[in-house]
This record gives C-alpha cells, sequence and structure tokens, in this order.
C-alpha cells in the first residue's frame, strides 16, 4: 500500500479544508447515523491512555481537556499525516503491508465520511486525533492499532496543525492577490484623477488617486511577502520526532515529510513537539496585514462622510439608521477597522501562552488552535469586504479635485519654482512662499488667485512663468522623481506591479 504524495497534498489542502467546520461543511454531532459511527465512552477513551489511569476523568476535566470542537477543522490534515506515516511504516517493514492497507482503505472511508459532515463529537475521546483512530477502530477492527506505532499525538498534532498552518498562509496569499488586482485596476482608472494628499490630515500638495491606491499596493505586497516568508520557515516537517525524543523503530523521515509536501523533516524531536513559531508567524502576518486594510477603512470611512463627499458606497457595503432615514453608514469599513485589534490580540494571547513554557510539549499549548482559526476566519472576511468595497466603490472627480486645490496645495511648487527658476536657496523660498500664503489667505483666494503684482511686490524675483506651477495638474504632471505621483509614473508603477502579481 503506497499513498502519493499528491494524495497527501490533495486531503491536506486549503479551499474549503483549512475552514472546515464553520462553513459550508459544518461538523456537526447530529448528522452521523448510528450505522455508521459508534461514539465511544469514557471506559474506551481511558484505554487509550494505557494501563496507568483506573478511573475516568471529571465531568469538568472532560470539558476543559477536551478540544474536539477547535481542532475538528484538523480532520484533513489528521487523515493525510496518518496515511502518509502508515505508508512509511509499511516501507520500512515496522507494519505488515495487510495491516497498512486496511488502515489507508480505512482512513479513506473516515474522510468520506467527515467530508459529508459525520463527525460524531465525543468529548471522551478529546481531539481530532482519538476520533479518527476510534473510528478507524470501528471500521477494521485491532489492526487501527498498528496505526499510532513510532508516533505520539504530540508530533501529530504538530504536523496537523503546522500543514493546516501552511495552507492558511497560501490562502491569505490568494486573498490579498485578489485585494491587489482590485486596487491596481481603480488605479488605473483614475491614474490621473486629482485628489488632496495629506499630512497630519491637512491638505499638502495634490496628488493623482490613482498614486494614493498604489500606496496600499505596496502595503499588501509587503503582506504577501510576510505570508510566504512564514511559509518558508514552517516548511519542515515534525512527524517522526514522537513525544519529544524521537523514536528507537527505523522510521523514514525524509519520507513522510517528501508525502506531505514539506522541504525536509524537523532537525531536534525537542523543538519539534514544542515549536509554535510558525503559528505565531503567521498571527504577526496577519496582524500586520490587518493594520493595512484598517487604514484603509479609516480613509473610506473619512472620504464617505458628508464633508469630504469623496466617494460613495454601494448598498451591499452599507447599513442605515434604525432612527434617521438619511443615513447610510460604512459599516463594513467601520467592521475591518475595528477587527485590526482581534488580530493583535490573537498575537499577544499566543505569545502569552508560549512565552514560559519549558520543553517540549504542554498542554497550554492546545489553546494555540482557536487563537489561529479566529483569527483566520476574521482575517478571509476583511479581505474579501475590502476586496468588495474596492471594487465598486464611486469616487467623486470633482470634489477630490476641488479639494486638492484648497489649503494651499501648490505652495511647496511655488518654493520649487523660486529655487529652480530664480536660484533662491530653498529656505529663502520657503520664507517667500509663506508670506505669498499669508497675502492670499488674507483675501481669500488660492495662490493663483494672486495678481502677477501682488507677487511680484512680495518678492521681485516672481514673474508671470511662474503660472505653469500653480495649478494643482500642474503640480502633479511635475512629480516625476521615481516614485512620484505623475500620471505617467502611476502607470509605469501599475504595470510592474502587475507583472510582479
Amino acid at each position: 500500500m503506497t499513498i502519493s504524495r499528491r494524495d497527501a497534498l490533495k486531503l491536506a489542502a486549503v479551499g474549503g479544508a483549512v475552514g472546515c467546520g464553520l462553513g459550508g461543511n459544518p461538523l456537526s454531532a447530529q448528522t452521523m447515523s448510528s450505522d455508521t459511527a459508534k461514539p465511544v465512552g469514557t471506559a474506551a477513551a481511558n484505554s487509550l491512555w494505557g494501563g496507568r489511569f483506573g478511573a475516568g476523568p471529571s465531568a469538568i476535566m472532560q470539558q476543559i481537556n477536551a478540544s474536539i470542537g477547535v481542532d475538528k477543522r484538523l480532520w484533513r490534515q489528521d487523515i493525510a499525516g496518518s496515511r502518509a506515516h502508515v505508508a512509511m511504516l509499511a516501507r520500512q517493514g515496522i507494519v505488515s503491508a495487510a495491516d497498512a492497507d486496511a488502515i489507508d482503505k480505512g482512513l479513506q472511508q473516515i474522510a468520506a465520511e467527515y467530508e459529508a459532515g459525520k463527525l460524531v463529537e465525543n468529548l471522551a475521546l478529546e481531539d481530532i486525533h482519538l476520533h479518527v483512530e476510534t473510528r478507524l477502530k470501528d471500521i477494521i477492527g485491532p489492526a487501527a492499532g498498528r496505526l499510532h506505532t513510532a508516533r505520539s499525538r504530540n508530533d501529530q498534532v504538530a504536523v496537523d496543525f503546522r500543514l493546516w498552518v501552511k495552507a492558511a498562509c497560501a490562502e491569505a496569499d490568494g486573498a490579498l492577490k485578489a485585494l491587489i488586482a482590485a486596487l491596481l485596476k481603480r488605479a488605473e482608472e483614475h491614474a490621473d484623477t486629482i485628489m488632496p494628499g495629506f499630512t497630519h490630515l491637512q491638505v499638502a500638495q495634490p496628488v493623482t488617486l490613482g498614486h494614493h491606491l498604489m500606496a496600499y499596493v505596496e502595503m499588501l505586497g509587503r503582506d504577501r511577502s510576510r505570508f510566504a516568508d512564514a511559509a518558508a520557515r514552517m516548511d519542515e516537517c515534525p512527524l517522526g520526532a514522537a513525544a519529544l525524543a524521537g523514536t528507537s523503530f527505523p522510521i523514514d523521515r525524509q519520507m513522510t515529510a517528501k508525502a506531505l509536501g514539506f522541504a525536509g523533516p524537523t532537525r531536534n524531536s525537542l523543538d519539534s513537539v514544542s515549536d509554535r513559531d510558525f503559528a505565531l508567524e503567521y498571527l504577526s502576518a496577519t496582524h500586520m496585514t490587518g493594520l493595512h486594510l484598517s487604514r484603509l477603512a479609516e480613509e473610506i470611512i473619512i472620504w464617505a462622510s458628508q464633508p469630504y463627499g469623496f466617494i460613495t458606497l454601494p448598498d451591499a457595503w452599507s447599513t442605515g439608521s434604525s432612527i434617521m432615514p438619511q443615513k447610510r453608514n460604512p459599516d463594513a469599513a467601520e467592521l475591518v477597522r475595528a477587527k485590526s485589534g482581534e488580530f493583535l490580540a490573537a498575537f499577544t494571547r499566543l505569545s502569552v501562552v508560549m512565552k514560559g513554557l519549558p520543553l517540549a510539549y504542554s498542554k497550554d499549548m492546545q489553546d494555540d488552535k482557536s487563537t489561529v482559526f479566529a483569527a483566520f476566519d476574521d482575517l478571509g472576511l476583511c479581505l474579501a469586504s475590502m476586496t468588495g468595497m474596492v471594487e465598486t466603490i464611486t469616487f467623486n472627480k470633482a470634489k477630490m479635485r476641488a479639494a486638492a486645490n484648497s489649503g494651499f496645495s501648490t505652495a511647496t511648487d511655488l518654493a520649487d519654482w523660486l529655487v529652480r527658476v530664480a536660484g533662491v536657496p530653498f529656505r529663502e523660498a520657503h520664507e517667500i512662499t509663506g508670506k505669498c500664503v499669508k497675502a492670499a489667505e488674507a483675501r481669500g483666494s488660492d495662490l493663483n488667485g494672486l495678481t502677477d503684482a501682488e507677487l511680484k511686490a512680495i518678492d521681485s524675483r516672481i514673474t508671470k512663468a511662474v503660472r505653469d506651477v500653480l495649478s494643482v495638474e500642474a503640480s502633479v504632471a511635475s512629480r516625476t522623481s521615481f516614485g512620484g505621483t505623475a500620471p505617467a509614473n502611476v502607470r509605469a508603477a501599475i504595470a510592474a506591479a502587475r507583472a510582479r502579481l
């Protein structure tokens, strides 16, 4: 009996697999009929612990100890790991080919049952590993007990969870790519659309909307790289580390690592079962992504407000008020903004769990999965929501341009002109421009509203030629330095980003 690498990866793959348990295929204790599975009681569960215990756990101990309600999501990864493990045991002559074949067929049957939603949760069986093993015994009898040879639940959960998080990184990357593609499309549409650029939320200099959106493309590109880096570091297989010290059986860890899609096995058995860096790195990348999504959400919220009026959100991404019929609230963006705190909390929570643990495995680590799973669910919702909003927002070009023309946004262009054309040192040009701004403010106009005589009265070196730089269009067009806001630059940046994508 053999399991191909493709079969193992298929079982462990993301795409319903990562999120299983909360989505379209809920794993419900009520959906499995009595002829397909028989829950095992406390006595049977105690037999799995061995002869050390003579009495069963208290009901409260069962409640706090059981993790099946959370780790049922790992059933695909658990079965993939078990199939790879038993194939290796057979090839190494540790179990017979007949037993290995029966085990593999039984595991495939369990996978089909669980895919159909037929998992009965039993607190006495604690976790997904014992659920699979117990169901396997129901199907094939005592030969099921050979599956756990040269393996512990410690390395079993380590490989299951690592497979899951690795797949979660790939799913995050796919969702980030979709959002980046949406931003690129809108940036291309608005490569020439003028809007105010802000510092301190004060109008600073005019920019293009395309350039503004491309800033988020850069942020999200860094987020993609963080998930990719994390996935590369977790690309080692802990299966075969056993409880903490390895095993005396002649196992082939390279074989199981390859079958499960890892670059190779982990190098230290103690670290293999006690490491949760991979989960922390996933949460760290999630937190950084959430931070960037929150910043974009905040801008959407501000831009949608009546004082700004830069955008209109469609009904699909807005809510109303129970008392004020005129309201169109950007609730989706507000909820994305709020989730950034959840991502930071998740990273902090797991960090606190891990910070003082001695080697090797401690039961504290059982809490890792609920934290990561919740962050995964929230990240998927946030990325999908933000992609939907970016794709369907209506931008108000006239309001954006009017705002860009306010606040003396071309003041820096006047100062630069004095330096470039009149040869004035920049600090002096800065002071001259400040006087021009003060004069324009006093007469209630923008800089372009000052007459030639008024400008010349402030400084004799200012000529009519300055008019070429005082419009917002001229200002934007002049910013041709690499990474600048000029429309030609924006289009080049979009093309480069598409090539990277």
